[in-house]
């Protein structure tokens, strides 16, 4: 397989394409170049004879007839079929045909090249796709815009974005390319998919220094990146900065800083960018006021979100399935799962029918209500409505089993989901896990543990404390600890979690010692305690009395801004109404005591 090599591209030099002759030179065409090559009239008659491609049957079939044809159909015929291929997704298909193509000597064009890069980038080989660039040459069609673009979209899907970002680099200050609004997008777009905001923003301030100047797309782009990195200050201050260089916002401009604010529960910003929307006659969409419903609902304002969707409908904006689903959730992390069922079945009745994430919502919001056998009646409901539960339903019913007690249910819903084909995934295997531990079973526990850790090769740190915890609260300290010093011989780092399980309890078994030293080891690790786990260590010690040890992590606690909870509180009271000499001991809290 071939690389990117050190200067961008294999088997081709950019600075012999600049000393290339004139038959060579690199120019950029349009989309609209494109556009009229691919509509010029062929002798074939090509068009009416796409309509009937339904499948890779029918494109093969008519390919087959192109090549036998004579004269030849013409390059924008055999272009107009790559095209119609692309769109129905059959990428090698099209290399396949392609190749055949050069076997018999047919003629080429840039849109061809084009469709056949862009194949190979939809396959996720962007390394084939630059092999094709040496064939521009040799048949001396320049390569465009068009073909450097594909390329930078293919390296950002195959997360190179170093690669990608050193290749536009490289257009622009070789001068290969001058990029285009779509080009500057396409990199704005990876960048931003990969979490580089900043990256994204510094693009677009690099833009407005050329020769061409950002559209409201590029803005959209970068105002949206911010958004999603929680700069909402920046993204609303480039919004200002558009409004002063007469780029007007449009729909996807407020929808993402309206998605941003809600996130942030910034209502009164939220309003503001309403009126700021009517003002320029730009009206909010379903998604905008989905956006503002889920924000009501997971701050836990649903009878709020429940009002704004009855203004929706006065404005003429249907409700989706995404807007029902979201009240859904809202009454369900309310707790209220019985309103959540009236929303569920209003639904119904205006004809909207329920997803797979209505579904599993509300069954997940009987489970955690215990209502099992409405949970069930859901589940059953699905399979007659056509669709089928997915791993998520099957995984949250079983929870919902362990959670009553019913094991034996849980087992045979577990075996009857296996049956199905449904093949469990880690969190699955994790509720069964802790369903195992909550009951007692370690050793069924321990079994399918160590199944799973022979076959499974991707499991993570959660899993593993899943397992050290169901120990530890079944008494195991000894196997939960060869598991823990286990984690590093498999390249498995402990988390806070891990750490704090641990010294939870090493403190239960009065092995206080063990527990600094755990908590030193964390430390040196470079995992930094939580105020749980000083507070968990705080309570062992005082528990056995060791009061001039707590006094010294009750410092180093207060010293990183962690302060004591309520349990911590009341055994310390507990210790100084039985000593109040205690308070000696402590000069911090004698302090506060007089005050």
């Amino acid at each position: 397989m071939s690389k990117i090599c050190r200067n961008g591209i294999p088997f081709l030099s950019f600075s012999a394409i600049s000393r290339s002759s004139s038959a060579i030179t690199v120019r950029v065409y349009s989309s609209s170049h494109s556009n009229m090559s691919i509509s010029a009239k062929g002798k074939f008659g090509v068009n009416s004879k796409l309509e009937n491609v339904k499948c890779l049957d029918d494109a093969v079939t008519l390919f087959r007839q192109m090549v036998r044809k004579q004269p030849l159909p013409s390059v924008f015929d055999f272009s107009k079929l790559f095209k119609t291929m692309l769109n129905m997704e059959h990428y090698s298909a099209v290399v396949s045909l392609f190749r055949e193509m050069q076997k018999l000597g047919i003629p080429i064009n840039d849109f061809i090249l084009n469709i056949v890069i862009n194949s190979y980038c939809l396959m996720h080989r962007v390394d084939c796709g630059f092999s094709v660039l040496p064939i521009y040459l040799k048949n001396g069609i320049p390569f465009d815009v068009v073909t450097f673009t594909t390329l930078i979209r293919g390296i950002f899907a195959e997360n190179k974005v170093k690669d990608a970002v050193n290749l536009f680099k490289r257009l622009v200050r070789e001068k290969i390319c001058e990029p285009n609004e779509v080009m500057y997008a396409t990199v704005m777009n990876g960048l931003s998919k990969w979490g580089h905001s900043q990256k994204t923003l510094s693009l677009l301030r690099l833009m407005e220094q050329g020769n061409t100047k950002p559209n409201i797309f590029n803005y959209n782009i970068v105002i949206d990146s911010l958004c999603k990195d929680r700069n909402l200050d920046a993204a609303i201050s480039l919004l200002n900065e558009m409004n002063k260089k007469g780029i007007l916002p449009d729909i996807f401009t407020f929808n993402s800083l309206i998605d941003g604010l809600c996130k942030f529960g910034q209502w009164e910003k939220v309003r503001t960018l309403f009126s700021e929307m009517l003002n320029l006659n730009i009206y909010p969409d379903v998604y905008t006021f989905n956006m503002v419903i889920d924000g009501l609902c997971k701050e836990g304002k649903v009878e709020d979100a429940e009002e704004v969707m009855r203004h929706m409908t006065g404005k003429g904006v249907e409700p989706n399935v995404i807007t029902y689903n979201a009240i859904i959730d809202g009454y369900c992390l309310c707790g209220q799962v019985d309103r959540a069922r009236i929303v569920f079945d209003i639904m119904i009745d205006k004809c909207i029918e329920p997803n797979i994430i209505s579904y599993s919502t509300l069954i997940n919001g009987y489970c955690k209500k215990k209502k099992l056998a409405e949970a069930m009646q859901l589940f059953h409901e699905i399979s007659q409505k056509g669709s089928k539960p997915n791993i998520i339903i099957y995984t949250t019913i079983l929870q919902g089993l362990f959670e009553v007690g019913r094991i034996g249910n849980a087992r045979k819903f577990f075996a009857e989901m296996l049956s199905t084909g449904h093949v469990p995934d880690l969190y699955t295997h994790c509720t069964l896990l802790k369903g195992y531990f909550k009951y007692g079973l370690v050793e069924e526990a321990l079994s399918l543990f160590n199944e799973l850790e022979r076959k499974t090769e991707n499991a993570d740190i959660e899993f593993y404390n899943v397992v050290i915890n169901g120990l530890c609260k079944n008494g195991k300290l000894d196997k939960a600890h060869a598991i823990f010093e286990a984690l590093s011989l498999i390249g498995l780092l402990p988390n806070v979690r891990t750490y704090t399980t641990m010294i939870s309890e090493f403190c239960l078994e009065g092995l206080l010692d063990e527990a600094t030293d755990m908590l030193r080891k964390m430390e040196h690790n470079g995992c930094l305690p939580n105020g749980i786990t000083y507070n968990i260590i705080v309570q062992g010690f005082l528990r056995c009395n060791r009061i001039s040890e707590m006094a010294i992590l009750m410092k180093e606690m207060a010293g990183r801004g962690f302060s004591f909870d309520a349990t911590t509180t009341e055994l310390l009271i507990n210790v100084i109404r039985e000593n109040p000499s205690v308070l000696d001991m402590i000069p911090e809290l004698h302090l506060k005591n007089k005050q």
